[in-house]
């Protein structure tokens, strides 16, 4: 019984645990999950009391003296007062209620996903998902219904690929037969096992087939942010090893632009290109003047409707392979599981109430998996916006029918001052959206309730990892807007705060240091230098600081990552470092987030220089202006310096690391005077 908080069974250890006359004794949130841990896929609780027979004479006589002795009445318990009345989509454990999930209902995964709670208490959820390859969440979902709509572009063409148009519906059934196009086509471009893919996760109806397509293949996918600069694409296509990029030709510009810098990328696939694009303006290769072979091209000598079957190296094999950056700013690519992924699906659409008459609108500034992936565990219809205007994606939501909708903290900070938004209210007050999902950040409070209030309808924040690629916290609906406050965990997921300097759980309202757990982490070491990984037990120290309520909400009061958005990009501090110290005059710089709330951060760069020019300070702005113009060349659009300043020296800790904590804070105390002046 004590034990049942922190069971010290293996995982995966057990088809059948018992829990006898002592489950009322323990604590749903910590022994749910527990149970969940050691037992197999399959696997099932047995919990039981024991009641007094009435039925024999002597201990109905009993009882009724205790019942008058300590005056509880005469009137007899009921036995099965437990589980009686509870409503159970499926058979559930007794003592227990079960809430299924539409997409469990319909058997989207092949397992069930319920939530289950004592009678009477807050419900526990009970995460079930998928023991197959992830590409199986299209297949089915074709499966189930070849013909639903899948994915739409608002405004725009959908580009090569699927054949959608402007506000035409991509089918299932249609989106799984181009991933298997696309999967024929990398095994035979490939030429080898294990050769890495990497795919720009462009925010249109392209890119789920060649997602799918390539795990379909068995070759692992590398993600390119598609605003990324020259030298974060290099970095990750370097340190991924890519052989085959599947690219705008944006992109594949800067792709010819890095030359031999990268030898073992010998295809470039145009995803936004044409296919009667003219020959001589078309290359296989990166060095051909930036150009690479269009997509609708390179699939033309794919025959249609011949399934791909997927390898089957087990769930547990790297599928992905998500570059973002770590805690310190430097870039590291996160190896996801097929499990970690299929959970995260599982785990995101159940918290977020996904179903197939659910209509998700993106409007993000790229396609995260974990959307792409939720959507089509639930069969839900994916709009994507991607046009930076919010107030026309809000508009785009109400054709749509929208049910959720999808957008960063600085877009949404925009709405919220849009002149125009009180008349948007009256339009999709009455609609079909139920709540607007902060995605990639935080929204300050006042602007989420500004946004509540004129919408009608809940702003909902929620909290991941950048460095491990995930989600683990979300809001439920009916949160309210709060400093910090990003709801309880996901689904199968835990979360304790510990107190400083080792395991201990810090008390209920007390500061500590975050930690999480749950399937969707990555087990493994990141690609690149040192990162965040799980220790022993699956705990992940992620470094922030915050506290937990008395309902288990997440509280967070420090980040310690020192990564940032500036509009629709993700900055990682050292790759600016990087391109700021190539410079011959600059002998060390540091990087770091000045606040705005219009953009979500700025680009603040502080170098030393190796040599000061005398006089009256105007040499050493010169140089300043020469450093930051040279360095923006080759630094994406969200990676501009906005904001750079000449040091004596870069803040550094006793051990030689940069003390960005200390310097972030005094950023923000300057740009908090600014701002108020």
């Amino acid at each position: 019984m004590c034990r049942a908080n922190r069971n010290p069974l293996a995982p995966g250890s057990a088809d059948l645990l018992t829990y006898a006359q002592d489950w009322h004794w323990t604590g749903p949130r910590k022994s749910v999950p527990e149970a969940v841990r050691v037992l197999r896929p399959g696997g099932a609780p047995a919990l039981w009391w024991n009641d007094s027979d009435s039925t024999v004479p002597w201990t109905a006589g009993r009882d009724a003296h205790l019942r008058r002795l300590f005056g509880a009445g005469t009137e007899e318990p009921d036995p099965m007062a437990r589980v009686r009345g509870l409503p159970a989509p499926r058979p559930s454990p007794a003592g227990f209620e079960g809430v299924s999930s539409p997409a469990a209902d319909r058997g989207a995964s092949g397992h069930p996903l319920s939530l289950l709670s004592p009678p009477g208490g807050r419900a526990v959820p009970i995460l079930r998902y998928l023991e197959s390859p992830l590409d199986d969440l299209l297949r089915r979902a074709a499966a189930r219904d070849a013909n639903a709509p899948a994915v739409t572009v608002a405004g725009a063409g959908a580009g090569a690929g699927a054949g959608a148009g402007a506000g035409a519906w991509v089918s299932f059934a249609a989106l799984d037969r181009e991933a298997d196009r696309v999967a024929h086509y990398v095994r035979r471009a490939a030429g080898r096992a294990g050769a890495v893919v990497a795919a720009a996760a462009t925010l249109d109806a392209v890119f789920p087939a060649v997602y799918y397509g390539t795990v379909r293949s068995g070759h692992p996918l590398a993600l390119l942010d598609p605003l990324m600069g020259p030298a974060a694409l290099y970095e990750v296509c370097s340190a991924a090893g890519a052989e085959i990029a599947f690219v705008p030709a944006a992109l594949a510009g800067l792709l010819a632009g890095l030359g031999d810098r990268l030898p073992l990328l010998h295809t470039v696939v145009l995803t936004d290109t044409p296919a009667d694009t003219p020959a001589d303006a078309a290359a296989d290769t990166p060095a051909g003047a930036g150009r690479g072979v269009p997509l609708a091209r390179a699939l033309a000598s794919v025959p249609a409707g011949v399934p791909a079957r997927t390898p089957a190296p087990g769930v547990d094999a790297v599928a992905c392979l998500q570059f973002a950056p770590d805690g310190a700013g430097r870039l590291n690519g996160v190896r996801l599981t097929h499990r970690n992924l299929l959970a995260g699906a599982a785990q995101t659409a159940l918290a977020h109430r996904l179903g197939p008459s659910s209509v998700v609108l993106n409007h993000l500034p790229q396609y995260h998996a974990v959307h792409l992936n939720s959507a089509v565990h639930a069969g839900a219809r994916q709009v994507l916006c991607p046009g930076p205007d919010p107030f026309g994606a809000l508009e785009a939501a109400a054709r749509a029918g929208a049910t959720h909708f999808y957008a960063p903290p600085a877009r949404l900070h925009r709405l919220a001052g849009d002149p125009r938004l009180g008349a948007a209210g009256a339009r999709t007050g009455a609609r079909r959206l139920s709540a607007l999902h902060v995605s990639g950040g935080a929204l300050e409070p006042d602007r989420a309730r500004r946004l509540r209030d004129a919408l009608r309808v809940p702003v909902l924040q929620g909290y991941g990892l950048t460095e491990v690629c995930t989600l683990s916290h979300h809001q439920p609906p009916g949160s309210r807007p709060g400093l910090g406050a990003v709801g309880v965990p996901l689904p199968g997921t835990e979360c304790r705060v510990v107190l400083p300097g080792g395991t201990r759980p810090a008390p209920v309202w007390s500061t500590g240091e975050v930690q999480i757990r749950g399937p969707q982490l990555s087990p493994t070491a990141p690609a690149g230098p040192a990162g965040a990984v799980p220790d022993a037990d699956g705990w992940l120290s992620t470094g922030d600081t915050g506290y937990l309520d008395a309902d288990g909400g997440l509280h967070l009061v420090d980040a310690s990552g020192s990564v940032f958005a500036c509009d629709d990009a993700l900055v990682a501090p050292a790759v600016v470092e990087r391109v700021i110290g190539q410079d011959p005059r600059v002998a060390d710089c540091i990087v770091a987030d000045w606040p705005d709330p219009a953009r979500g951060a700025l680009v603040w760069a502080g170098v030393v220089l190796r040599e000061r020019p005398p006089g009256d300070g105007r040499g050493l702005l010169d140089i300043l202006d020469s450093v930051a113009e040279q360095a923006n060349a080759r630094l994406g659009p969200g990676e501009q310096i906005r904001r750079l300043e000449a040091l004596d020296a870069v803040p550094r800790r006793p051990g030689g690391r940069p003390a960005r904590r200390e310097l972030r804070r005094r950023l923000h105390a300057l740009a908090a005077v600014e701002a108020a002046a």
